[in-house]
């Protein structure tokens, strides 16, 4: 049975599967090694200097031929440089946050180049639909990282029912019920990003996969909220310094300045303390190192066999 949309055909991928472009995450190792597997591999820039950027750009097209993407933060300082290379280098995709695209968009759909923005809202979907972005991805509170007010589950449908170009889910998804879930909101597809942090290929530290193997349900949390970008994370002991300062009603921009640098801790080198976990309530699924493609496969057959079911009436 085959499992195609919409989303396939624009990106020219096997599956309607993405990576989450995730910072100090989402290396060339792990996008290409989804991109080889049928889904789309994203690099995640965050707010890495030019140059790195470009020597993941040369490694991934090393790696595989097949279409991969970047997700471009907006508010990096290198954001101007980012895009630049992104347009020299012709990459395939480009996924976008924290930030309107809208004024590279002319430069990179002249260059062939698929902009698809991240969006937490209806409005903003609307707005970048406007714009001429080619799909957007709507991102639930589910998911890991930075995240919006809406959960998946109401967002998605209404923004499947507000713009007529290619909504993909995020947030919340872990294997083939979640794909044939979003299927079912109208969703051409799914972005995941916590369960390819336990991918083989990811080279984040071993203990933040080690932390998300161990991960139950309710592990994680949201900090931030008083400073308008909340962030979700896994509890330890920076999430209760983060709970404590805002029961104190510490200023915005204290909380801000203790989350500086807390992601690469982490994922770098390892701190799964003091460092910023970023990770969606999905984590609690999570139960081993595997690699991508194991991961995709194993989301496809889990879809066929639920399309499978409920074509039989099995509820």
């Amino acid at each position: 049975m085959k499992l195609e949309t919409r989303l396939c055909d624009l990106l020219g991928i096997q599956y309607p599967i993405l990576q989450g472009g995730m910072a100090w995450v989402s290396t060339a190792e792990l996008a290409a090694a989804v991109s080889e597997a049928g889904g789309l591999g994203i690099i995640g820039s965050g707010q890495a200097p030019p140059e790195w950027l470009l020597e993941q750009i040369a490694k991934v097209k090393k790696l595989t031929r097949k279409p991969f993407g970047v997700n471009v933060m907006m508010m990096s300082p290198y954001m101007e440089q980012v895009m630049q290379i992104i347009l020299d280098e012709r990459v395939p995709v480009v996924t976008t946050g924290a930030g309107n695209p809208g004024k590279f968009i002319p430069a990179l759909k002249e260059n062939g180049t698929k902009v698809i923005p991240v969006i937490p809202s209806v409005a903003l979907a609307q707005r970048m639909a406007k714009a001429g972005v080619d799909a957007v991805i709507a991102e639930g509170g589910e998911s890991g990282g930075h995240i919006g007010e809406l959960s998946t589950l109401p967002l998605v449908p209404q923004v499947v029912d507000a713009v007529d170009i290619p909504v993909i889910a995020a947030g919340g998804f872990f294997d083939g019920r979640g794909l044939i879930a979003a299927l079912a909101l109208g969703a051409q597809g799914v972005q995941m990003g916590t369960r390819f942090m336990c991918a083989s290929e990811c080279t984040i530290h071993n203990n933040v996969k080690e932390v998300l193997v161990k991960a139950k349900d309710r592990d994680t949390v949201v900090t931030g909220r008083t400073t308008g970008h909340p962030v979700r994370i896994i509890r330890n002991k920076l999430a209760k310094q983060f709970e404590e300062l805002e029961r104190q009603n510490v200023p915005a921009e204290e909380l801000e300045q203790l989350g500086v640098g807390r992601l690469r801790m982490a994922m770098v080198e390892g701190d799964v303390q003091e460092g910023s976990v970023m990770a969606g309530q999905i984590c609690g699924m999570v139960k081993r190192i595997e690699p991508a493609a194991d991961i995709i496969q194993d989301i496809m057959t889990g879809a066929e066999k639920v399309l499978g079911r409920l074509s039989g009436g099995e509820f």
